[in-house]
């Protein structure tokens, strides 16, 4: 940041009174302007036989890379709506948002990502435009290899887990994963 967004002044870093960190404040306005860690959100949709929905990047970061529905949160709309706003962009699937799979802190990133169980509402699915393909996939034939991004795989792996742990995959109850 290097300008005031109130009153268009440079602004300076320093720790403000009260605080215990270095921010951008604004000599003139003393504005802080707070950075804080972006959101995504995302769900691993899964459809009545058991597959589950992986889209392939059409955009970067790993362009062409594997990953389930996700991306960043919009204002005004809560962590669901996101998941499933990101379902439809992603991969044009109606899902419909189950519980909480998996919180994962990605500090190097300044991100937050949070994770849910999903079920399709319907069959039909297809590639959104930042994808370059949406299927559905079985768990044997994950491309593990070929996973975008590691908060995706943990993802899969703990939802793997739980449903072979018998979680039931259409009882959507509150679990509350956190790493």
């Amino acid at each position: 940041m290097n300008y005031c967004s109130n009153c268009g002044t440079a602004v300076v870093v320093r720790i403000p009174e009260g605080e215990h960190l270095p921010r951008h404040v604004c000599p003139a306005c003393h504005t802080i302007h707070y950075e804080n860690p972006k959101i995504v959100v995302g769900c691993i949709p899964e459809a009545e036989d058991g597959r589950i929905v992986l889209c392939r990047r059409a955009i970067e970061p790993r362009h062409g890379y594997w990953t389930f529905p996700a991306g960043f949160m919009e204002n005004n709309e809560t962590l669901q709506q996101a998941a499933a706003r990101e379902s439809y962009e992603e991969a044009l699937a109606d899902v419909e948002i189950g519980s909480l799979l998996a919180i994962v802190h990605i500090l190097h990133a300044q991100q937050v990502h949070v994770f849910f169980r999903a079920k399709l509402r319907t069959p039909q699915i297809g590639a959104g435009p930042e994808s370059l393909d949406a299927t559905l996939v079985a768990e044997a034939d994950i491309p593990w290899h070929d996973i975008a991004f590691a908060s995706i795989e943990f993802a899969l792996r703990r939802f793997f887990e739980d449903r072979g742990a018998g979680v039931d995959r259409h009882h959507f109850t509150n679990i509350d994963r956190r790493v």
